[in-house]
């Protein structure tokens, strides 16, 4: 249990390490490093690889946004042998209904909870 733990933090903590140097010592902006995480797990995802990579680290590999990259990636794989080519357009979106739905969902709770300033 806790050697699992510990891998879960180390792989989560690696990932976001890589994201703060790149950060720290590029000219890339957040947007492009995040934009760079989702279509690195969706190409991992896509040819095989990423898969067994979260079952070993479990959400240290899961719950970054390479994880829903390959939840994409996963999703059309799936959509795409059930339902042919359409499977492209919707595999997506279904497998990662329920992230994004719960992302707006607590955006808009804290929005309403909390009252932006001014920095």
């Amino acid at each position: 249990m806790l050697l699992t733990y510990l891998k879960t933090f180390l792989v989560g903590g690696c990932l976001c390490l890589i994201g703060q140097v790149l950060i720290d010592k590029t000219k890339l902006t957040p947007a492009r490093i995040l934009t760079a995480y989702v279509v690195s797990g969706v190409f991992l995802g896509g040819v095989g690889v990423y898969q067994p990579f979260a079952d070993w680290a479990g959400a240290g590999a899961t719950i970054p946004l390479t994880g829903f990259g390959n939840a994409l990636a996963q999703g059309v794989r799936k959509a795409v042998a059930e339902k042919g080519a359409v499977g492209i357009f919707t595999g997506g979106l279904t497998a990662a209904a329920g992230g994004i739905c719960a992302a707006v969902f607590f955006g808009l709770l804290f929005a309403l909870i909390f009252r932006a300033r001014e920095k």
